[in-house]
């Protein structure tokens, strides 16, 4: 009796660790190509163990003009891009955190830009339109999201097996009301395709301090690498944990990144430091 009790224990533990993984990608102009190689590293994170894998933002598209997504936007649940999510998540039986897929918006000449989750069964279970919009004009660098994206107004939290997950989009990682409008996550997705400007000046520092905040692990996804657009992209994809310790990154190129995201860790440290329960200060709309 002793002893089946010890591997009901064990099991109980085991429950609450579970492997992520983030993917990183320089993405083309060409969805076909992107995908190819989106399948390619979702393989990759699936036989190191990963049970939920996280793109970045834009993994199906990296235009040469920023116009370039909304001529491939899809209707919701209908495309040839969730058609692949679905299908890949069901195949390798994990849970798939899509960065951002351009979907059909009120305006012809935009897109909601999208982040959607898929089950291990490759059903749709959520789905976070992005609130925060970029905008950069600073040398040659000039960016006006707003020009081709209508803006989300919801923030989205998903229950699944590992955990409660909190979503969000890249320039959305800049502002943390955002992320205490959330409640109690365990963890934070951050699908992104930050600019090397503003990514070796922020990204790292932005990541880790949504952690440490909110006492959670953030999953960091980027694109990294320069694009046939001529943009050039940050990378330095990473999964911090809430602690703020960086668990393992990718600084350039094509790749994954893969930790460990233990439950018990989380509530360990808030119930050693409550931080979370000691908000007294409400948001001011």
């Amino acid at each position: 009796m002793a002893e089946k009790k010890t591997k009901k224990l064990k099991s109980a533990a085991s429950d609450d660790i579970v492997k992520v993984a983030a993917i990183q990608m320089a993405s083309s102009p060409s969805v076909a190509a992107n995908l190819v190689e989106a399948k390619r590293l979702i393989e990759m994170a699936a036989k190191a163990g990963a049970k939920l894998v996280v793109l970045p933002e834009y993994f199906c598209i990296m235009g040469l003009k920023d116009f370039d997504k909304v001529t491939i936007r899809e209707k919701p649940n209908d495309g040839p891009i969730q058609h692949f999510l679905s299908k890949t998540a069901k195949a390798y039986k994990i849970w798939i955190v899509a960065g951002s897929v351009p979907l059909e918006s009120n305006y012809a000449n935009k897109v909601r830009n999208s982040c959607l989750v898929y089950n291990d069964k490759g059903e749709q279970v959520a789905r976070y339109d992005k609130i925060h919009l970029f905008g950069l004009d600073m040398g040659t660098e000039h960016y006006h999201e707003e020009n081709t994206i209508e803006p989300g107004d919801t923030v989205v939290t998903v229950d699944t097996p590992f955990g409660r997950i909190g979503l969000s989009i890249c320039y959305d990682l800049r502002f943390p009301e955002l992320f205490r409008a959330m409640g109690e996550v365990d963890m934070i997705v951050v699908p992104s395709a930050f600019t090397e400007t503003t990514g070796k000046a922020h990204w790292e520092t932005l990541v880790r301090a949504r952690a440490v905040e909110n006492l959670s692990y953030v999953i960091a996804s980027a694109q990294g690498g320069y694009h046939l657009s001529g943009r050039e992209t940050h990378g330095n994809s990473m999964i911090v944990d809430p602690w703020g310790v960086v668990l393992d990154r990718l600084p350039r190129g094509s790749g994954i990144v893969v930790a460990n995201v233990n439950r018990n860790y989380i509530k360990n440290l808030r119930q050693s430091l409550p931080a979370l329960k000691h908000k007294t200060i409400k948001a001011i709309s």
